[in-house]
């Protein structure tokens, strides 16, 4: 878009540069320059003010108490409440033992998109707080959902 804008404005100034003559052509590429310069101006604010965000229906998944070895798998619902595409570019989870699975097509505004995590408690006994961590370019671009629970040791 910037390539079109600056070789129109290019052509616009070697056309007036060009020609000879009366102050009404000259007048009339100001005002066409001005026009040009007016719809930047306007698509640069427009494309400001278009950004996706980020909602969870439910950020903290309490999954209770499991036994040792035992896997949890939840499925974490985002919804792109802006008014621009949301596109997730990462989604990292705060140890190995948990497995974040996401989508890397764009999520349209007013559309969902779901984070399949898993956790797997082998060698994890006592509380659990597993936080995910999900990398936008979402007005809240650096957003988290979370995992809680107690793993209990086996016997």
């Amino acid at each position: 878009m910037k390539k079109l804008n600056y070789s129109l404005l290019l052509a616009l100034g070697i056309w007036t540069l060009s020609s000879c003559g009366s102050n009404t052509k000259n007048d009339k590429t100001t005002s066409e320059q001005a026009v040009v310069t007016e719809d930047t101006a306007a698509n640069r604010e427009a494309a400001a003010t278009a950004i996706g965000t980020i909602e969870f229906t439910e950020p903290v998944h309490e999954f209770g108490q499991i036994k040792e070895g035992a896997e949890v798998t939840h499925i974490f619902t985002l919804t792109n409440t802006g008014n621009a595409p949301l596109i997730i570019s990462e989604v990292r989870a705060s140890c190995g033992c948990t497995q974040p699975e996401f989508s890397k097509n764009p999520v349209l505004p007013g559309k969902t998109s779901d984070i399949k995590v898993t956790f797997k408690s082998e060698g994890q006994v006592g509380k659990q707080q597993k936080i995910i961590t999900i990398h936008s370019n979402a007005s809240n671009g650096l957003t988290t959902v979370q995992l809680k629970g107690e793993v209990l040791a086996a016997k």
